[in-house]
C-alpha cells in the first residue's frame, strides 16, 4: 500500500507540474462532499477540492474527506486514477485561502476540529504548521505522501 501511495503521489506530482495555471473553483451552494454528503459551502474554512483533467471538480468539507476520496478513487470515482487529477486544493488554516494541497503541511491531532471531527489542518508554510502545533496541542506534521488509510482511521 505504501508503494502504491508513493507511486500515485509521484504520478500526481508530475501531472500537477503542468497544471500550475489552474485555480480553485468557487464552491456552489449545492456542492456536496462525495464522501460524507455534507454541503461544502457551509464549511468554507475547511474546504478542499480535487480537479480532474476532464474538467470535473469535487468539493470536500475538509482535507480528511478529500484524502479518503483520493486514497479510494476506485470507490468514489470509478475509472479515474491519480494521473487523471489536474489539481488538489486545501484551505490554508491561517489565511483561509485555497492553496496547492501537494506541498502543504498537515497538522494531526490538534484541538481544532473540522465539520467531521478530528481533521488534518493544512498550512502552506512549515513554520505556521509548527506554531499551530504548539498553540493547539498538535501531535505531528505530515506531508501529502504521508497520508495513508491508517492515518485517516486514527482521525475517525
Amino acid at each position: 500500500m505504501k508503494k502504491f501511495i508513493l507511486v500515485s503521489t509521484l504520478v500526481l506530482w508530475t501531472s500537477l507540474t503542468f497544471a500550475a495555471e489552474l485555480k480553485p473553483h468557487k464552491v456552489g451552494s449545492r456542492d456536496k462532499c462525495p464522501v460524507c454528503g455534507m454541503f461544502v459551502a457551509k464549511y468554507p474554512d475547511f474546504a478542499a477540492q480535487i480537479q480532474f483533467r476532464d474538467g470535473s471538480t469535487f468539493h470536500f468539507d475538509g482535507a480528511k474527506d478529500m484524502f479518503k476520496y483520493y486514497l479510494n478513487l476506485s470507490r468514489y470515482a470509478p475509472g479515474k486514477k491519480p494521473g487523471d487529477i489536474a489539481a488538489v486544493f486545501v484551505t490554508n488554516y491561517y489565511d483561509l485561502t485555497l492553496v496547492d494541497g501537494l506541498p502543504a503541511y498537515y497538522v494531526m491531532g490538534s484541538d481544532v476540529y473540522g465539520p467531521m471531527g478530528r481533521e488534518l489542518i493544512p498550512f502552506t508554510k512549515e513554520s505556521e504548521a509548527r506554531d499551530f502545533m504548539k498553540d493547539h496541542k498538535g501531535k505531528s506534521i505530515i506531508r501529502f505522501s504521508d497520508v495513508t488509510s491508517a492515518v485517516l482511521k486514527s482521525l475517525d
